[in-house]
């Protein structure tokens, strides 16, 4: 889906390095404004249009997801987005073909960043399918693979990798842990 498709909340939210992967408009007939579910190379986006412009978004990094649920029927599908610290954001009725493929999209998303490769569980009904990601339990990825894609490590200048570990800190890509242990070292650099 091109951008200029996009409503204007996710595309005032997006950064600038910031790829869109897939997104699903979703409207119901008895809303006034369609919510929308888009993957990123980044994060999943949640947005909630309100009339006169107005919008609730939740933006999931790929670093705070715990499990993705699909449960695909006959005729429409059930979403489920689950992050670490519980909260779930749930569609139903959605197109079965698009929410496929959302979730094949937060997979690839998912192995870009992933140590080891992510799987998805299906299980088969006689009436229904059900797919689930869970978040693979890898603690070395968050800093690493995130930071290899932001930094370029030998050119950088130390104070620079600094403020851009403040950067991902501060947009919740990394744990205070994380965030406190990489500060460390890269003061020792200078």
């Amino acid at each position: 889906m091109s951008e200029e498709k996009l409503p204007k909340g996710i595309l005032e939210n997006l950064y600038p390095d910031e790829d869109v992967l897939y997104a699903i408009k979703k409207k119901f007939s008895l809303e006034a404004k369609p919510k929308w579910l888009v993957v990123t190379n980044l994060r999943i986006l949640y947005i909630d249009e309100k009339i006169l412009g107005r919008y609730d978004l939740t933006a999931i990094p790929y670093e705070k997801l715990e499990l993705v649920y699909v449960k695909v029927g006959k005729v429409s599908s059930e979403f489920i987005i689950k992050k670490e610290d519980g909260e779930e954001i749930k569609l139903s009725r959605m197109d079965k073909e698009e929410a496929k493929n959302a979730i094949g999209a937060i997979r690839d998303a998912l192995n870009e960043i992933a140590v080891e490769p992510v799987t998805i569980e299906r299980k088969k009904h006689l009436m229904s399918e059900e797919w689930i990601i869970h978040k693979p339990r890898e603690v070395v990825s968050r800093s690493i693979r995130m930071e290899s894609r932001r930094f370029t490590a030998k050119t950088e200048d130390p104070l620079e990798k600094l403020k851009k570990l403040k950067e991902l800190y501060d947009m919740g890509v990394i744990t205070q842990e994380e965030y406190e242990e990489k500060r460390k070292k890269l003061l020792e650099q200078i």
